[in-house]
């Protein structure tokens, strides 16, 4: 039982004993105050929710660093986290004692945030900083958790969302306007709906080639992880799902074909390499490789021929300003847009892509789910399927020919039963 005790100050000491059996204790102004603190106290000890008074003493970076280090997450998973706790968290919360973050404070600082960044990258950080205080309200360390219940910035989708790109830009806009080394794998991605860690860990020895086109197909089993500017293999892909085999069709056959023609390779080589052979980092591809294809393709911003030698780039910033600069080479004009412009059809909207054209093609939800290495056939609706930018083509056709009577079918008609003479009512 705890006891209170009158200090030769003329104050109250409230006596405890934690969980531990430890002494512990507190003092009050008045004998009323030390009383109503013990009885709470003796309740969470009873309850088993007591938190010791100087354990939220602890600052939130000694804590968060002993959280992180904790933690058996995927090297990716574990980079992100160290990457925000440095740039976000701690320059914040570092020198905050655990138990001094409230409530208000952590809306205060979304808030701040809100302004500046996007709200996913707002929402990873609440999502971060309230695993990790709500690992030290599992540690006694505090009563509860501040981040519970604070507003976050709504999600704002793209402007004008995913649209995916049909079967014929992709062959014939955006294919043509990838150097020839890199096109292969755009067209993975296009034609398979790989992802790209799923393109570069495909090796010689998972692509199947024969002669009939009908046959071919390619195999996911391992997929490249980058981190820190570092690409390195990890032997099994995402899900148990995304180890699949995918059929392969007419145009990524013969760029796959071309491309093993002009590597030489054995069966145990990267199907998809920078030109030195090493694996290709995401950043370089994008910068180097994607965005000037884009600009190439007329699908992202404007390059025209103004004169002998001169071309004008044209291009829209975030605020959907169009700016303009003349240069004297297209291949100048081209990298300054793909720099400059907002905005641009991602690597991973092939993927998109790929999944709207199965199902605008009536293959089955179940099917797509399948050649997509989703675990369930929901993600594989909502979130990589979009309406097809030809959607009106598509309604027409289906009143193309329509029939005396929408609801049957022509060969559902009654028919006679020459036998019988009459109608045949099966």
């Amino acid at each position: 039982m705890g006891h209170i005790i009158k200090t030769p100050a003329g104050t109250f000491r409230a006596n405890w004993r934690d969980p531990s059996g430890s002494q512990r204790a507190k003092t009050f102004r008045t004998r009323k105050e030390a009383a109503a603190y013990l009885a709470a106290t003796e309740t969470t000890v009873s309850q088993g929710t007591y938190v010791d008074p100087a354990a939220g003493k602890v600052r939130f970076s000694t804590y968060a660093e002993r959280w992180l280090a904790s933690r058996s997450v995927e090297t990716t998973t574990l980079a992100g986290w160290t990457s925000r706790l440095r740039a976000r968290l701690l320059p914040q919360w570092g020198t905050w004692p655990v138990g001094r973050i409230n409530h208000l404070a952590v809306q205060e600082w979304i808030t701040r945030m809100g302004r500046e960044l996007s709200p996913s990258t707002v929402a990873s950080c609440h999502s971060l900083l309230s695993s990790i205080l709500a690992s030290a309200v599992r540690g006694r360390l505090i009563a509860f958790n501040p981040c519970e219940g604070v507003r976050l910035p709504a999600q704002r989708k793209r402007a004008g969302g995913i649209v995916p790109l049909t079967l014929d830009q992709v062959t014939e806009l955006l294919l043509p306007s990838v150097p020839d080394w890199h096109r292969p794998v755009v067209a993975a991605a296009a034609g398979a709906g790989l992802r790209w860690g799923e393109c570069l860990g495909l090796r010689w020895a998972d692509i199947d080639l024969p002669d009939d086109d009908q046959d071919a197909t390619l195999t996911v089993r391992r997929v490249v992880i980058e981190v820190n500017g570092h690409a390195t293999d990890k032997p099994y892909p995402k899900t148990a799902q995304s180890r699949r085999v995918v059929p392969v069709p007419p145009f990524l056959r013969a760029e796959l074909a071309r491309h093993r023609k002009r590597a030489n390779p054995d069966e145990a080589d990267r199907v998809f390499t920078n030109q030195a052979g090493d694996p290709m980092l995401r950043s370089n591809f994008r910068r180097q490789v994607w965005r000037p294809s884009l600009v190439r393709a007329g699908l992202l911003g404007e390059v025209t021929e103004t004169g002998p030698h001169r071309f004008r780039a044209t291009w829209r910033d975030r605020e959907g300003v169009e700016w303009s600069a003349e240069f004297n080479t297209h291949r100048e004009a081209a990298a300054h847009v793909a720099v400059k412009a907002a905005g641009g059809l991602r690597f991973h909207d092939l993927r998109h892509g790929y999944a709207t054209y199965l199902i605008s093609s009536g293959v089955p939800v179940n099917v797509v789910q399948a050649v997509m290495g989703h675990e369930q056939a929901s993600t594989t609706l909502n979130r990589y399927t979009h309406t097809p930018a030809d959607f009106h083509r598509v309604i027409r056709g289906v009143f193309a020919d329509p029939a005396d009577d929408p609801l049957t079918k022509k060969d559902d008609r009654r028919s006679v039963d020459p036998q019988s003479g009459g109608e045949d009512t099966r």
